[in-house]
C-alpha cells in the first residue's frame, strides 16, 4: 500500500477501537505507578519531565505538561514536599525559581522493578516482529506522538473549546491508524 492511500484509508474494522485501548492501557499503567509511588498521575509525569529535561521555570514546566502555571505551582509544591524536586533562584532572573529535580535514586530503586518488568514483557512481544516491522512501528509511534504533540498544542489556544454536535453528541475525530 502507498504511503498516500495508507494515510487517507479509513481504520481497518477495530482498528480504532484498538488504539484507544492503547492509549487507556499507557494511562492506566502510569496512574497506577504514580498510586504505587503515593503520588497522583499529573505530579508523576511532571517529575518525568524535570528528571528528562533537567531543571526549569515554573512556566517552562507549564508548557511542556500543558497544565496552568497555577495547577504546576501545586504539583511543584507536592514534589518538594516528598524531595522529589526543589526550587532554586534562577540564574537568568531573579524574578523567577527553577524547579529543579531532587534527589531520586530512591524513587528509581523503587520503580526499577516495574519498568524491567514492562520492558521484558515488551521485548517478548517485539521478538515476534522483523527488524523493518520494528522500523513500522517506531515511525507510526513517532509520527503518532508528532500528530499528538501538535493536537495538545491547538486545543490550548485561547478560545478553543470542545463542541458537541448540535444534536448533542460527541465529535468523532479520525486520525489514521484510529482514534
Amino acid at each position: 500500500m502507498s504511503k498516500r492511500s495508507s494515510r487517507t484509508r479509513p481504520p481497518l474494522p477495530g482498528e480504532a477501537s484498538l488504539d484507544r485501548e492503547l492509549s487507556d492501557a499507557v494511562v492506566f499503567f502510569h496512574t497506577a505507578v504514580a498510586g504505587h509511588l503515593g503520588m497522583g498521575l499529573a505530579d508523576w509525569k511532571c517529575l518525568g519531565l524535570l528528571e528528562r529535561h533537567g531543571g526549569m521555570t515554573a512556566g517552562r514546566l507549564a508548557e511542556l505538561s500543558g497544565f496552568t502555571t497555577g495547577a504546576i505551582t501545586g504539583i511543584v509544591d507536592r514534589l518538594e514536599r516528598s524531595g522529589y524536586a526543589s526550587r532554586r533562584p534562577n540564574p537568568a532572573d531573579r524574578r523567577s525559581v527553577m524547579v529543579c529535580p531532587g534527589n531520586l535514586d530512591g524513587l528509581k530503586e523503587t520503580i526499577r522493578p516495574i519498568f524491567v518488568s514492562l520492558h521484558r514483557a515488551m521485548g517478548r512481544v517485539t521478538r515476534n516482529y522483523s527488524a523493518a516491522e520494528r522500523e513500522a512501528v517506531r515511525n507510526w509511534l513517532a509520527e503518532t506522538t508528532r500528530v499528538l504533540r501538535a493536537e495538545t498544542q491547538e486545543l490550548r489556544k485561547p478560545g478553543r473549546r470542545h463542541r458537541a454536535k448540535k444534536d448533542g453528541t460527541n465529535v468523532s475525530l479520525f486520525v489514521p491508524g484510529g482514534q
